[in-house]
């Protein structure tokens, strides 16, 4: 683990939906010059880091930062992932949020992207994959190619603009020097709130797809052939079985439950099919234990995670 200089300049803006309380207003808010910055550039770091993490927010700090999917070793070292220069784990520690800053006049930001893999090679890639499925190997791997570009305008001017394209769901800007990361995600990974006697966590994974309609009705005919496709629900349970066993690993006995199943989101330009994954997590669980168990979500991977994993790095 490496603490370093803390920037001087706000580090973060979150946007937040809080789904353990239903009641709570989102999660809406900045941060300033942290008091610390924890960085892991190595593997054998990234447990020393998410514990600092989680001492620092028993102390009542807020800490936010991010966990590169090439962590995974860390946790287990059968994960198997590419190499990469950046950080494995970052995270700043703050005393408090600010208030989210006025909106400024809107900016003008654009990407132009270019894939980071050539095609015939995505195209070999899915070739094994799909002969690995025919063999019974695996039943699902999410496989995604990555993009590169070079951004015209500020990555502020880009994180407003991704805003207004996908309100919602948990949206994070991190300016982390030499890095940045701009996320818009719907999906929710888990929620945990801790607790002496066992704390409540929630993964809500999404699976299963359907493009919105362009009329009412067309729209309301998409998200009911969506919930009851047999393709979608079978790709939508693997997970939330994975995500069973996952969290079985830090669960109080008979804890673990699914409240929800195939339940569709409306999105801008999709529909989506998520499920609600519950359980209480044993007294002296810590944030490591939940990555250890988690990470990386078995919706991003495949499933069995081990094996999608493989197929992800050959």
């Amino acid at each position: 683990m490496k603490r370093v200089s803390p920037p001087e300049a706000e580090t973060a803006r979150i946007d937040f939906a809080q789904p353990l309380d239903a009641a709570a207003p989102r999660l809406r808010c900045a941060f300033g010059a942290p008091r610390q910055v924890l960085v892991a550039q190595q593997v054998d770091a990234v447990r020393a880091v998410l514990d600092a993490v989680h001492a620092a927010a028993q102390r009542g700090h807020w800490c936010v930062g991010y966990v590169r999917y090439e962590a995974a070793p860390a946790f287990d070292t059968a994960l198997q992932t590419h190499a990469t220069d950046g950080p494995l784990a970052w995270f700043a520690v703050h005393d408090a949020p600010q208030p989210w800053p006025a909106e400024a006049a809107q900016e003008a930001a654009r990407v132009e992207w270019h894939s980071g893999l050539e095609r015939g090679t995505f195209d070999a890639a899915l070739g094994r994959i799909q002969q690995a499925i025919g063999a019974g190997e695996l039943y699902q791997v999410n496989y995604t190619a990555p993009l590169t570009g070079t951004l015209q305008g500020s990555a502020a001017a880009l994180f407003a603009a991704l805003q207004r394209a996908q309100p919602g769901g948990y949206a994070a800007h991190i300016d982390a020097g030499d890095e940045q990361v701009l996320s818009v995600s719907p999906e929710l990974f888990f929620d945990w709130q801790d607790a002496p006697g066992g704390g409540d966590i929630l993964a809500r994974p999404m699976k299963g797809t359907a493009a919105r309609g362009a009329t009412p009705e067309e729209d309301a005919a998409q998200a009911a052939h969506l919930r009851t496709a047999p393709k979608e629900r079978a790709e939508n349970v693997m997970i939330v079985d994975l995500l069973r066993n996952d969290l079985s690993r830090i669960a109080l006995p008979h804890s673990v439950q699914v409240p929800a199943l195939f339940a569709t989101q409306a999105l801008p330009t999709v529909w989506q099919m998520t499920s609600d994954v519950r359980a209480r997590t044993r007294p002296g669980t810590t944030l490591t234990d939940v990555f250890a168990a988690l990470f990386p979500c078995g919706s991003v991977t495949g499933a069995p995670k081990v094996r999608a994993m493989q197929m992800i790095h050959a």
